[in-house]
C-alpha cells in the first residue's frame, strides 16, 4: 500500500457513518451483507448508505458482490491488513517483536 491509499482508507474510516457501516461488515462476516439490510441495521437512509459503501469500496476496505437483483457488501480484510501493515511497518524502531502483540491482536482467519 502507498502513502495516498493510506490517507484514502484513513479518511474513509474517519467519518461515523462509514466507521459504523465498516465494523458492521466486519462482523458479519465473509457472507457481507445487503446494502438495503446495511442501511436497516442502522437506521440510515438507503441512498446515504450506499454512497458511504462507495466511498469505502474505493478505499478498498469493502468489496460490493452481486447476488441476483441484491448487492452484498463484505468487508475486504486484505485491504484493512495492507492498510494496518503500511501503519506498522517501521513498528519499534527496529524490533518489530514489540509490536507482534498489536499484530495478533488484529490478526483474524477471515
Amino acid at each position: 500500500m502507498d502513502k495516498k491509499s493510506a490517507l484514502d482508507a484513513l479518511a474513509a474510516l474517519g467519518q461515523e457513518t462509514r466507521l459504523d457501516v465498516f465494523r458492521l461488515l466486519v462482523s458479519a462476516g465473509a457472507g457481507g451483507v445487503p446494502a438495503g439490510e446495511v442501511a436497516a441495521r442502522l437506521g440510515a437512509v438507503q441512498n446515504t448508505v450506499s454512497a458511504h459503501l462507495k466511498v469505502l469500496a474505493q478505499a478498498g476496505l469493502v468489496r460490493p458482490e452481486r447476488d441476483g437483483r441484491v448487492v452484498r457488501y463484505a468487508a475486504d480484510m486484505t485491504g484493512f491488513r495492507d492498510l494496518l501493515s503500511y501503519l506498522m511497518e517501521d513498528c519499534c524502531d527496529g524490533a518489530p517483536e514489540l509490536c507482534r502483540p498489536v499484530i495478533d491482536a488484529v490478526t483474524c482467519q477471515c
